[in-house]
């Protein structure tokens, strides 16, 4: 049995470059997100894109994965500072994500630099988002104390 299974909608009117769409989270954490092709290749007006989505599940999924393994170490973060980035691009004449660029800034007392960053790497490697893209993505990770 799995620890969970989570749902989403999305429901889109028109064609792809003139119509837009909706996407909602079974949970009601988010509803009636609008989404348009727009926001996905050009500018956001707004819009949220799956590639947008998916930076915040990759960020707040880092932000589980760090936090839960540096207090394993004694070091429970004051706070943790995570950004993502997804890339959207054309690869081999389809579009395709590309890249998911991190960037973490821990307070964590009593932690240095070093070991903190090799904290980072090791949430990174074994977070459930990104385990999902591994070898289909490139991931880097870049992490440093506040």
């Amino acid at each position: 049995m799995p620890l969970a299974v989570r749902q989403a909608k999305a429901v889109w009117q028109g064609s792809l470059m003139e119509g837009s769409g909706q996407v909602s989270a079974a949970s009601g954490a988010f509803t009636s997100l609008p989404v348009s092709w727009k926001a996905r290749t050009s500018s956001s007006d707004t819009n949220t894109s799956p590639e947008e989505l998916i930076a915040a599940a990759q960020a707040s999924c880092l932000a589980m994965a760090l936090s839960a393994g540096l207090a394993q170490q004694g070091h429970a973060p004051e706070r943790l500072d995570i950004s993502c980035s997804c890339t959207f691009d054309m690869v081999d004449g389809a579009p395709t994500i590309t890249t998911l660029a991190i960037e973490v800034q821990g307070a964590v007392p009593g932690m240095n630099e070093a070991d903190f960053e090799k904290a980072a790497n090791e949430a990174a490697s074994g977070c459930p988002v990104a385990r999902a893209f591994k070898g289909n993505v490139d991931i880097t990770l870049k992490a440093g104390l506040a």
